[in-house]
């Protein structure tokens, strides 16, 4: 176990002060007391569900001070000491004696922990140094002390504070200060300018607002605004019945000769419905609703002075419009709700009545959250440059909609659902399917519509098109005016890495501030995890970019934060996606540097071709595929894939970026495509993909206020490998995703590509493999065809970056 905690304020001794006077730790009548009377008095405040001198006394007693006297013992007897005093904290931090830690070794203990302290205690001022910091250390549970001390409703008699004295900020963040059983609940429609279900109205966008009741007696707050499409519903039977056939063949695409120009996407100009006519203003809403489908870190702030927006977008329960899966018209849908927030659209209490609600209550500061296609509609909305938006904390996101369901020429599958394409995620997000009457009016013109998005995105060839380049916010990078703070999972192959890499690229271009945060999971958010304080991070940027408290943010967070795959609750600091100095690696297949045997010959070659009984199996187990995929020993795809691998490294390494091939390469027919996987081969325990839940409910958001599980990775059972990352290619696209190519059977074509971006730690003894083969039982067509594919080794190569570690 470690605690990575990056967003602990270093202050001075007089700052200390007088925040701790604040939060009510401290008064001018304290300090004359003993060292041991004010520790004693900071205790007491802090164990605020004790409520008589008895209970508070019992509260001692059940702390170890030494190995052989509780607290109360010993303060009865003894002065405090730096090791009492740190004994007792890491008590007070959810560690446990002998367990998680020896008194004998205590400090040694806490630095393997990074558990920071201070290294004297001799007076009042000490000991008011080490009672702040430890308010603002990270514990065991995934908290800091003072959250713990919030949870037990440390901050109950804040909530009377005058307006006037909210938000509370203590070491540069936000305080649960806000009584979270009076928040506020209301629905608003805003008027967007799109007539997406061309009924000659302008649609009408359903928003669910959470505020705090002090915005009715005065007080502003920014909003941290949720698009999710999702929000209010799915139509996941209807979805599922559309999926696409994945078992047809490759299809031989016929060469043309264009270029980017001639598929470049251009906005029409479209004849927009007028505006309502206002018909009044009100400040109260109409319309009020039960439990949002939240997310968590949104929860976490609505007890800290934020108001949580939910939007789902056109084409949603209540909403007007269709759901579009990408386009532009999802990105206006997505900030006409900024807009709003910032004053500068329009928004009803209804749909019919044209009555006018503004946002009277917001102070015009806006961040957007959330994960997968809701982190993609925050980086839409960054692209556009829209007024009020300050930041985006964006996870898991799509910035590219081609990366998400096609590589290289060919249809790829999000990891998990083959079949999936634009026009089924577009239906299993039109909830407005869901009301009858409502799906009464707009069914017909969906229909059509869906039958567009179904030929514009083009399974049959899987190139880059006018429809593709539309949903490519990349190419908007250039307006983003916000701050961004990007997470995303190594490990994920939904919205594959390529998604965070290039859009992390191009917002180096940027004079904006942008952090990156890159762990070892999957499609999951990270901020119930044991060994980062993640959600701590966001209150100090969300503090400082939403309240503008120079708190220090752009400099405390890391630039890059990675988690290594090598090792249980480990971050490290990078200044970009890369180490200190990498250097580039060139692998021969052939010269002995990337081989699959002794003798390698000329041409090695292997057939995609299976036996139909295998073929079937391998489509309903993925991962007993992989496995024989992968594995060394002698089985049923030793003829379907090649293997090459490195000597074993006498070094750790670091890999980091995109991973090079070159080819030379022939297909037995005139189409083809190849897959890879860049492979650590080497037998070690592996931190699980997946996080264990540590403990159920454990993380609170406030008082009496929401929960969440407290997460970490694990180390599992050692395994023989590891995929690193993966890529794919259609043949007939060698050059570009919007050009095909002739391929001529047995022809050998020399082409280059980059495979998935990575960021892992290679231990020393292991190999780096390549795994050459054709279909990918998760991801791409399953057309089980008889073709062979022959490569000519000495004109094969593998590049990679990495540093060598000692």
């Amino acid at each position: 176990m470690k605690i990575n905690q990056f967003a602990h304020l270093k202050v001075n001794h007089q700052q200390k002060i007088n925040e701790l006077q604040k939060i009510n730790f401290l008064d001018d009548n304290l300090y004359s007391l003993s060292l041991n009377a004010l520790y004693l008095h900071f205790l007491q405040c802090a164990f605020i569900e004790a409520q008589s001198t008895s209970s508070f006394e019992q509260k001692l007693h059940a702390l170890l001070a030494t190995s052989n006297q509780d607290l109360k013992d010993y303060l009865d007897n003894h002065q405090l000491t730096l090791e009492v005093f740190y004994t007792v904290a890491m008590q007070l931090l959810g560690f446990e004696v002998n367990d998680d830690f020896e008194i004998n070794h205590l400090f040694e203990k806490m630095d393997e922990l990074h558990l920071f302290h201070h290294n004297q205690l001799n007076n009042a001022a000490d000991l008011i140094d080490a009672w702040y910091d430890l308010l603002c250390t990270h514990g065991k549970g995934g908290r800091t002390y003072l959250d713990l001390l919030a949870a037990n409703g440390y901050f109950k008699p804040f909530w009377n504070l005058p307006i006037e004295q909210k938000p509370l900020i203590f070491n540069g963040k936000t305080q649960p200060v806000f009584d979270t059983s009076k928040l506020i609940r209301e629905v608003v429609y805003v008027e967007s300018s799109l007539d997406t279900d061309h009924d000659g109205k302008r649609d009408l966008l359903k928003a669910e607002i959470i505020r705090p009741a002090e915005t009715n007696d005065g007080l502003k707050v920014p909003a941290l605004y949720t698009a999710s499409p999702y929000n209010q519903g799915t139509n996941d039977h209807t979805a599922d019945q559309l999926m696409h056939n994945v078992d047809v063949p490759l299809k031989h695409k016929q060469p043309n000769n264009n270029s980017y120009e001639d598929i470049e996407f251009h906005e029409p100009a479209v004849d927009l419905p007028p505006a309502r006519q206002v018909r009044g203003e009100t400040q109260t809403a109409e319309e009020t609703f039960g439990h949002a489908k939240a997310v968590t870190l949104n929860d976490y702030f609505l007890a800290r002075g934020y108001a949580a927006v939910y939007a789902a977008g056109i084409g949603t329960m209540d909403s007007d419009g269709e759901r579009t899966c990408g386009s532009k018209e999802e990105t206006e849908s997505t900030i006409a709700i900024i807009e709003w927030l910032a004053g500068n659209r329009r928004a009803f209490t209804n749909k019919t009545d044209n009555i006018e609600i503004k946002t009277w209550w917001c102070n015009g500061s806006i961040a957007m959250t959330g994960k997968s296609y809701l982190g993609t509609l925050a980086t839409a909305a960054a692209t556009t440059g829209v007024d009020g938006l300050k930041t985006i904390i964006s996870e898991a996101a799509i910035s590219s909609w081609y990366d998400y369901y096609r590589d290289g020429g060919l249809v790829i599958a999000p990891g998990g659902f083959p079949g999936e394409d634009a026009d089924i995620l577009a239906e299993e997000c039109f909830s407005r399917q869901k009301q009858a009457g409502d799906y009464l009016k707009c069914k017909d013109q969906f229909n059509r519509d869906l039958a567009e998005i179904t030929a514009g995105q083009d399974r049959a060839t899987g190139d880059y098109n006018s429809f593709w380049d539309a949903r490519n916010y990349l190419k908007d990078v250039e307006n983003i005016k916000c701050d961004v703070v990007m997470v995303h999972g190594l490990n994920d192959w939904n919205v594959k890495p390529r998604n965070v890499y290039n859009l992390y690229r191009e917002l180096d271009k940027l004079p904006i501030v942008k952090k990156l945060f890159l762990h070892q999971g999957q499609h999951i958010y990270i901020n119930n995890f044991q060994s980062i304080d993640f959600t701590d991070m966001m209150n100090l940027w969300l503090t400082n970019k939403l309240y503008g408290v120079e708190n220090h943010a752009n400099e405390l967070l890391p630039d890059v934060c990675v988690q290594d795959n090598s090792c249980e609750s480990t971050w490290h600091s990078f200044n970009g996606w890369h180490t200190a100095k990498p250097q580039k690696h060139q692998f021969g297949f052939k010269n002995e540097q990337l081989v699959d045997h002794a003798a390698a010959p000329a041409v090695e070659s292997f057939n995609d071709q299976l036996e139909q009984a295998t073929f079937e199996k391998y489509k309903k187990n993925w991962n007993q595929w992989r496995i024989d995929l992968l594995s060394d020993k002698k089985n049923v795809l030793n003829n379907n894939r090649l293997i090459f691998k490195t000597e074993k490294l006498q070094h750790d390494i670091y890999l980091q970026g995109c991973p090079h091939v070159t080819l030379d390469v022939a297909s037995s027919v005139n189409k083809g495509m190849l897959s890879f996987m860049l492979v650590d081969f080497g037998n070690a325990k592996r931190l699980g993909e997946v996080p264990a839940t540590l403990d159920l409910k454990a993380l609170d958001a406030g008082y009496q206020w929401r929960f969440d599980d407290l997460k970490e990775f694990k180390l599992g059972k050692p395994t023989p490998w590891k995929m690193i990352t993966k890529g794919h290619i259609n043949l007939q696209n060698r050059k570009h995703p919007w050009k095909t190519d002739e391929l001529v059977p047995k022809m050998f074509y020399q082409f280059e590509l980059d495979i998935q971006p990575m960021f892992y730690h290679l231990l020393k003894g292991h190999q780096l493999g390549l795994v050459i083969y054709s279909t990918d039982m998760e991801m791409t067509v399953r057309g089980n065809e008889d073709i062979t594919y022959s490569l000519q080794l000495e004109n094969c190569e593998l590049s990679v970056d990495y540093e060598e570690l000692n």
